[in-house]
């Protein structure tokens, strides 16, 4: 009755969720929202959403803006400014740049998609094509920056967040081009260095780089207009208090951009900037995420009482774990051991000469690939180092280290989490037919899978179900929670201590790198991408740690929670990051 419950409230909170976030995205339905596809540079098919305001038809064209998200991010990353523009009456086109999404790989070819997008946009009857504006976060600032220079007359104003001039291909800043340039960079950026030369983000209004584009040889004063609109050499720096990705959940940023948009084109509503629902949108799509896990683990146990999956219900084998000191050395080993590994062993195929391949296309996931083989090969030795040395004498089985059942409980555990795996997909595509959404929090995105992506999907799927089966092992096998009797804990304490275990090392980590950062210093251990990286690791790994904690207490085994874990994670991954090799 409890597992039927948890289904329902699931799916009820999936349904809730993606009501909020389709009543935001559409303006309570007056906005239309379009998934659109066209062929770009070399026949590259690319792929954005169309938002269309209701003032926007052939005989009223409106003005419009291309939204560019930023590295290993989707088209859907930048809602909270697509949502806002459109409210204003501008068309708006979210553009999955070139290898993200479900736009055509590789990565950063043909300008990242830039081009393609303006282009495009230029060809809607619905658009008024003397009034586009250019928004692009990080490395879609740089797509859009590419789009002005190859086509320098066929837009009116651009807004560069998180990002800048002069990098990556894009063409540097003088105080003419871009044509009416606003920049919203953050005080805690922490692509400083990369975007403006320049140690820390309130630095950046000392750079060169920054006072070239500005025309100005002076320092950039914040909120100042420097240039003409008219003259097409505006140029003003907003300075938000937050971070990087923080730059897609904070009003101010969000409201810097609606501004520089009303001032530098004509046609809009004149909305005040301050005026804005996008956050609807993000606490809906974080709503239907929580309720498609729910819905998940519920599912799982209604297919456990079924005859086929009912000899899987087996008794929680007796605990032959670590005790007394040790057991306290192996949480601490499990707590810092991924975080000590993070950044060398996302680093080691780089440092291998290893490029993408069709075996390995996508460089992100790839790394993650090695940090987790590494760990569990880590985890791996240090589990058979302690059952030879000290544990094999208290006549500990695989049973007690949830490896019971052989082959036939294997298959069907496997089978099981195929069918969860499965439904929770389903619960996606039903929600992206239905609503146009997906389930994502901020850059966490649960993004159905492309055909391509699928395939990519099978070819990690191996590593990281290695990595997940030794995790499991060293969870229930060696760390298990138990009462000093040496009985099972409550299931939600067994849940807290996984999921602690898994993401307490990743808290430390963006501490020690932010806190200085919001202090006024840089990253201590720079690695920028990868320390934005990090933040996904913790709503994740509390996913996973549910998952493990879950399914071992409705099985009294580690495969389930493994296999489940793997393919969620291996999906999430696989279908929000970049590919790089050009299939």
């Amino acid at each position: 009755m409890k597992s039927r419950m948890l289904f329902i409230s699931g799916l009820l909170l999936v349904l809730l969720g993606s009501l909020l976030a389709w009543n935001a995205n559409t303006d309570g339905g007056t906005i239309e929202i379009k998934d659109v596809r066209f062929m770009g540079t070399n026949g590259t098919q690319m792929s954005a959403l169309l938002y269309i305001p209701p003032n926007a038809t052939a005989e009223t064209p409106a003005p419009a803006i291309l939204a560019i998200h930023g590295y290993i991010n989707s088209r859907e990353t930048q809602a909270g400014y697509a949502i806002e523009f459109a409210r204003r009456g501008y068309v708006v086109l979210a553009l999955d740049q070139t290898g993200h999404g479900y736009s055509d790989p590789p990565a950063f070819g043909n300008g990242f998609g830039g081009p393609d997008g303006l282009a495009y946009l230029r060809t809607l009857d619905i658009v008024d094509t003397d009034n586009i504006g250019l928004e692009g976060h990080s490395m879609g600032g740089w797509a859009s920056v590419i789009a002005a220079g190859v086509y320098p007359d066929d837009y009116k104003a651009i807004m560069l967040q998180g990002s800048s001039t002069g990098t990556f291909g894009a063409p540097d800043g003088t105080a003419e081009f871009p044509r009416n340039l606003g920049v919203v960079f953050s005080t805690w950026d922490e692509f400083s260095e990369l975007m403006w030369n320049s140690p820390t983000g309130t630095g950046v209004t000392e750079t060169e780089k920054l006072q070239t584009a500005f025309g100005t040889d002076e320092e950039v004063v914040v909120g100042q207009m420097y240039g003409s609109i008219e003259d097409g050499t505006a140029r003003q720096l907003y300075q938000p208090t937050t971070t990087h990705p923080g730059d897609h959940l904070n009003s101010e940023a969000i409201g810097d951009a609606v501004e520089w948009m009303s001032m530098t084109l004509e046609g809009g509503n004149g909305l005040d900037p301050s005026n804005q629902i996008w956050q609807m949108n993000e606490i809906g799509r974080l709503i239907a995420l929580v309720g498609m896990v729910l819905a998940m683990l519920g599912f799982g146990r209604m297919l456990l009482s079924t005859p086929y999956f009912i000899d899987l219900v087996r008794p929680i084998p007796a605990a032959k774990t670590m005790t007394g000191p040790a057991k306290w050395v192996g949480y601490l080993l499990t707590i810092f051991i991924p975080i000590v590994t993070y950044f060398w062993l996302q680093n080691l195929p780089t440092q291998l000469g290893m490029s993408a391949s069709a075996f390995f296309p996508q460089n992100i996931t790839t790394g993650i690939m090695f940090w987790a083989v590494g760990n569990g090969i880590i985890s791996l030795i240090l589990f058979l180092l302690w059952h030879f040395t000290s544990n094999r004498s208290s006549n500990a089985t695989i049973e007690n280290y949830a490896l019971g059942g052989g082959i036939s409980v294997i298959f069907k555990s496997f089978v099981l989490a195929l069918s969860i795996f499965a439904f929770g997909y389903f619960l996606l595509v039903l929600a992206g037919m239905i609503f146009t959404v997906d389930f994502r929090f901020w850059v966490v995105a649960i993004k159905q899978m492309s055909g391509l992506q699928f395939r990519i999907f099978l070819q990690y799927l191996p590593f990281f179900t290695f990595f997940f089966l030794v995790l499991g092992l060293a969870l229930h096998g060696q760390l298990r929670p138990t009462r000093s009797d040496g009985s099972p804990v409550g299931l939600g304490y067994e849940m807290l201590a996984y999921v602690g275990l898994l993401v307490l090392g990743f808290f430390v980590l963006l501490a020690v790198q932010y806190i200085p950062l919001m202090t006024g210093s840089p990253l201590p251990f720079g690695e920028s991408l990868l320390t934005v990286v990090a933040f996904q690791f913790i709503p994740l790994l509390t996913i996973v740690g549910a998952f493990m904690a879950w399914f071992f207490r409705k099985t009294g085994t580690l495969y389930t929670g493994a296999f489940l874990s793997a393919m969620f994670i291996t999906w999430v991954i696989v279908a929000g990051q970049a590919t790089h090799f050009a299939f």
